[in-house]
C-alpha cells in the first residue's frame, strides 16, 4: 500500500511534529506512515480524513501486490 500523507502534508504546510499533536499520535508514527513501515488503524486513519478534509482512499491506494 502506498500513501500521500507527505504530499498532503505539505499542501497544508504542516509538520511532522504538527500532524502528530492534531491526532494523538508520536511524530514517529508519522514518519512511520509515510515511509510505508506502519500501516495506520482505521481510527487513525479516519482522523487524519478529518484533518486533510479528504477521503482515506485519498491517502491510501492499494497496490497490485496487497
Amino acid at each position: 500500500m502506498k500513501n500521500t500523507l507527505k504530499v498532503q502534508r505539505a499542501i497544508l504546510d504542516l509538520t511532522q511534529e504538527d500532524l502528530a499533536k492534531k491526532i494523538g499520535v508520536s511524530r514517529q508514527t508519522i514518519n512511520s506512515i509515510e515511509k510505508n513501515r506502519y500501516v495506520p488503524s482505521t481510527v487513525l486513519a479516519l482522523k487524519l480524513s478529518s484533518v486533510f478534509n479528504i477521503p482515506v482512499n485519498d491517502f491510501f491506494i492499494l497496490e497490485a501486490d496487497d
